[in-house]
């Protein structure tokens, strides 16, 4: 699975963990940057992620930034992408079951790393559950 990571300043220390976390899992990850803790604008690593969502360049995607909402905000302004704001393995895991997310959003401030690591489990090991969800899931578009 290819999967597409970002984010800003607050989110690099995190994204460096869970970019390893995801290449030792036998992830094919993609780093949109950021690519130090030097202040940076999330959307400027949110868009391209998103766009490779968008494009289907990648599977799925993770952005992180402070608080996990700016990132989240931007993606979802992409055709097609579905990001969810993710602070715990439940939450991750309902987001792929019944919204089937394909971006995850992380909250760097929020959430350590062992938490970030089981949201990623979470994430890429649960699949959409379809039924009734998909009718709900195909609303969302505007």
């Amino acid at each position: 699975m290819k999967i597409a990571i970002g984010s800003d300043h607050a989110g690099f220390s995190l994204k460096e963990t869970l970019k390893a976390y995801l290449n030792n899992k036998g992830f094919n990850v993609k780093d949109f940057g950021a690519y130090s803790e030097e202040r940076a604008d999330y959307p400027d690593f949110a868009h391209p992620v998103a766009s490779a969502v968008e494009h289907k360049e990648v599977d799925r995607g993770v952005l992180i930034c402070g608080s996990g909402n700016g990132v989240n905000m931007t993606a979802n302004r992409h055709h097609g992408v579905r990001s969810a704001l993710c602070w715990n393995a439940e939450i991750a895991k309902l987001a792929r079951q019944h919204n089937d997310a394909n971006v995850m959003a992380l909250p760097a401030r929020f959430i350590d790393e062992h938490e970030a690591e089981k949201c990623i489990d979470a994430f890429f090991s649960t699949e959409f559950e379809g039924g009734r969800h998909t009718d709900r899931v195909k609303k969302i578009e505007a």
